[in-house]
């Protein structure tokens, strides 16, 4: 029997590569007799469900056995001519030679699976659709009949029918391989794990089919741990995988974890260039991924497109996500034009994944685009979309699109606003110092029926410390405790910061809830204000808070208690405690030296911080010709160009005001935004002008 022209999909042979995993071709009508003259064949097509694609038969060749229909085994078959005839396929013998082809005997089986499918799981219902078929029912029938099913419980019936009637027991290895696809068809792993067993019981020797499909059934079913574990059990039972099972577990070792046995399958299908499938490509590029080897996915992408295997949607959606994750917008801009370029359309994943990517690198203008094109294709988000964009505005001070995104969030009809939503519409109002909308986003969270956390009232705090309502944040402050929260760094953080915005007569307040919150602050602040006056007492306790707190908070504590300092008239404490940033590598960089220039970074430094280490830095250009040194050609400050987000005002705006009081030569360079530069020369004479006893004074 002509079992290799049985066809399912083009897709399947990658899949199956089995001789029986095909769907028939209908024959043609060249090889059924009709004695006739021969007249030339016209055009036509029949208006069925089965075309028959010749137009004339030949009169040279008898019909092949297999050819024939088994619902009529009597045929005759004419005596052989030479002559060729034209039938119309409208007249009454069109029809009855489209009987005698396979084509017809096809559609029947395809109709016997379709009713298999939809009727009652009991062996008298499934012999009544079976019988329809006829006593000569061929291996090939059976094949087709059960390679068309989807409904596993039935199908087990109709193998069972189809092993008793079958007289070709050796082949029976092909009827279970196709009713195990059945059951992939409907993700039933462990169906097909009992039939597998049954095979065996039966005495049925599995072969490399039977292994494949097991495979990706379990890939379907997302057990690659499963599919492993089939591969690992072929050559148990005698079966060597060909290159396409093997291709097959690079995706099913990388997901299950054995990412060893992945690359090491991937190099030997570089060595040997075994098909992989886009599927295959994503994992490995997901693989590097989660591991931080970013560069490793790009090579993979490469690699892939090198090898001749186009990217398609699933390969841009991983790429953009990964990309996303590694904090690389800029690549992500460059894989989606590509996308683009190359004629795909962004559908839900992609937005996605740009979303998260651009969030996540407070690219807001590129986020807010994506938000809107999604809302314009009418695109729902999920929450984490809603609240990556919220988180994103808060981050880059975006009040009023938050508040727009948070209205179209509740007015969506399929988001409701989670905990972390409300925390971000309280964090974007408190940065603000909008205590109304802080207090009223708080009241529709409460109403929502969800409580308080610690992330909540941190920015409460804020928001009161930054409206300089002092007493507001000591009540959020027992708040928390009457609530049973422990502060973290982070909030005791906040406490700091709010302390730099507080008038001097109300830091009392403040102190105690500080010292109450982390006593080894508490102790550093006392001695700072002028409580407990020790100047050996202060850097000890200083030194033993940062090796206290974790890294995370050691910048934004030095940062607030210099700014303490700064606003309290107290320079040398403030001076004092950049020293000991320095020292414990809190502020690294901050000076940097080369042949030709000397430079002053405060980009990541508060304004205190900045105007302290400018005031350092000054006096150490003061001290350069008493260690016999010289002023290098070019000296330059980097404040950076932007402004703070929730303030007018930046850095830049700050030191260069400070600057002007100075009087120092520093100039904003014209082609390096947020760069103030000098010359040697203008540097030492305003250096000199500094040591006379009168400018010095001023």
């Amino acid at each position: 029997m002509a079992y290799h022209h049985l066809c399912s999909s083009p897709s399947s042979l990658l899949r199956d590569r089995h001789f029986l995993s095909v769907s028939p071709k209908p024959k043609s009508l060249r090889t059924l007799p009709f004695s006739s003259v021969s007249l030339k064949p016209v055009p036509f097509s029949f208006q069925s469900n089965s075309s028959i694609q010749a137009t004339h038969v030949s009169l040279q060749e008898p019909m092949p056995q297999e050819a024939q229909n088994p619902q009529y085994p009597n045929a005759k078959t004419p005596s052989s001519s030479k002559n060729n005839v034209w039938v119309n396929p409208r007249s009454p013998r069109a029809s009855r030679l489209r009987q005698l082809t396979y084509d017809s005997r096809y559609t029947s089986l395809l109709k016997a699976a379709e009713s298999l499918d939809a009727c009652n799981p009991n062996e008298n219902d499934v012999l009544a659709v079976l019988s329809s078929l006829g006593d000569d029912v061929s291996e090939q029938d059976a094949v087709v009949v059960l390679n068309n099913m989807s409904n596993p419980n039935i199908a087990l019936l109709v193998l069972d029918h189809f092993r008793k009637i079958s007289t070709n027991t050796t082949r029976e290895v092909i009827l279970y391989n196709v009713t195990i696809k059945v059951f992939r068809k409907s993700k039933d792993l462990d169906g097909a794990e009992k039939l597998f067993d049954e095979m065996l019981q039966r005495g049925v020797k599995p072969d490399n089919v039977t292994f494949s499909t097991l495979i990706s059934c379990s890939r379907v079913c997302g057990l690659p741990s499963k599919s492993v574990e089939w591969f690992e059990k072929m050559p148990t039972y005698g079966c060597d995988p060909d290159d396409v099972t093997y291709s097959a577990m690079i995706d099913a070792y990388g997901r299950a974890g054995n990412v060893h046995m992945a690359f090491a399958l991937y190099d030997r299908a570089r060595t040997e260039k075994w098909r992989i499938d886009a599927v295959t490509f994503s994992t490995l590029i997901k693989i590097h991924g989660l591991s931080g080897n970013y560069d490793g996915c790009l090579n993979v992408y490469e690699e892939m497109k090198a090898l001749g295997a186009k990217p398609n949607m699933v390969i841009y959606n991983t790429l953009l996500d990964v990309m996303g994750r590694a904090k690389r917008p800029w690549q992500v801009k460059s894989i989606y034009k590509e996308m683009i370029s190359n004629g795909f359309s962004p559908n839900w994943a992609t937005y996605a994944a740009l979303l998260r990517a651009y969030g996540r690198a407070r690219y807001g203008e590129d986020a807010l685009n994506v938000y809107n094109e999604m809302k314009d294709k009418g695109l729902e988000l999920t929450v984490v979309l809603y609240n990556t964009l919220l988180a994103m505005c808060a981050d880059v001070g975006f009040a009023d699109e938050a508040a727009e995104i948070f209205k179209d969030m509740k007015n969506s009809g399929t988001c409701k606003p989670d905990s972390w939503t409300f925390s971000s519409m309280i964090t974007i109002y408190s940065c603000s110092g909008k205590v109304s909308e802080a207090e009223g986003i708080l009241n529709d969270m409460l109403e929502a029926g969800f409580e308080t956390n610690i992330f909540v009232l941190t920015s409460l705090i804020q928001c009161y410390g930054k409206a300089q309502r002092t007493d507001d944040v000591v009540r959020m402050f027992n708040r928390v405790y009457e609530l049973g929260i422990t502060p973290d760094d982070r909030f005791c953080g906040c406490l700091l910061s709010v302390m730099t915005h507080t008038p001097r007569e109300e830091l009392a307040k403040l102190i105690d809830c500080v010292e109450k919150a982390n006593p080894k602050l508490g102790g550093v602040v006392k001695l700072l204000v002028g409580e407990q006056n020790s100047e050996e007492n202060f850097k000890n306790e200083a030194l033993e808070l940062f090796n206290y707190i974790g890294s995370d908070v050691k910048k934004p504590y030095c940062n607030c208690l210099i700014d303490l300092c700064v606003n309290l008239d107290l320079l040398e404490r403030a001076c004092e405690l950049l020293e000991l940033g320095l020292s414990l590598e809190i502020y690294p960089g901050i000076q940097s030296r080369s042949p030709t220039q000397w430079s002053l970074n405060l980009k990541s430094l508060s304004l205190g911080a900045a105007l302290t280490a400018l005031h350092v830095w000054i006096n150490d250009l003061a001290k350069v010709p008493e260690s016999g040194e010289e002023l290098p050609p070019l000296l330059g400050i980097n404040t950076g160009h932007g402004k703070h987000k929730y303030s007018e005002k930046g850095l830049a705006t700050v030191i260069e005001s400070h600057l002007k009081e100075l009087d120092a030569p520093f100039h904003e360079a014209p082609d390096k935004a947020g760069w103030f530069l000098t010359t040697k020369a203008a540097a030492e004479s305003w250096l000199e002008s500094r040591r006379t006893p009168d400018l010095a004074a001023a």
